[in-house]
């Protein structure tokens, strides 16, 4: 008797929890959830900021490497004096560049036959035409040396 009580008793909790889940049930579940994604979704978002970070000082060093060659390539017919060119477009010198792009080139003749080339290159973030120390991504600084 106790036994077919017991078996009733079971079959019917049975029935009744195969139906759904209870409120606090989904409460739970959610909350844990909830709490388990905000981690997440900040990480996330850090990844994409430092990826876009990466991607433009990758860009910054491709330009500066690019602008140094043109130095350098031009510097064996010309190699007197100083120069300082600031804030010009990468555009003006590479095709295709996006014009948010800046660079600020100096060259220093340090004796006859030598000068010191600093080349600094950056992303204008607020568009204003100036490359400042906040947008500044990669600086280059090499000594060249006049070519016969």
């Amino acid at each position: 008797m106790l036994g077919r009580v017991f078996k009733n008793l079971m079959s019917k909790r049975a029935n009744r929890r195969s139906a759904g889940f209870t409120l606090t049930e989904v409460v739970v579940a959610s909350s844990l959830l909830i709490v388990a994604m905000v981690p997440i979704l900040k990480g996330l978002t850090s990844v994409h900021l430092t990826a876009s970070l990466v991607e433009q000082r990758t860009k910054s060093l491709d330009y500066a490497q690019t602008i140094l060659e043109d130095i350098k390539a031009r510097s064996i017919y010309n190699f007197t004096g100083n120069y300082n060119k600031a804030n010009k477009e990468v555009e003006d010198v590479i095709d295709g560049v996006d014009e948010s792009y800046l660079y600020t080139s100096t060259a220093v003749a340090i004796g006859p036959d030598l000068r010191r080339t600093t080349i600094i290159t950056g992303y204008d973030k607020n568009d204003n035409g100036t490359l400042q120390s906040t947008e500044v991504l990669v600086t280059l600084d090499t000594l060249i040396a006049r070519r016969w």
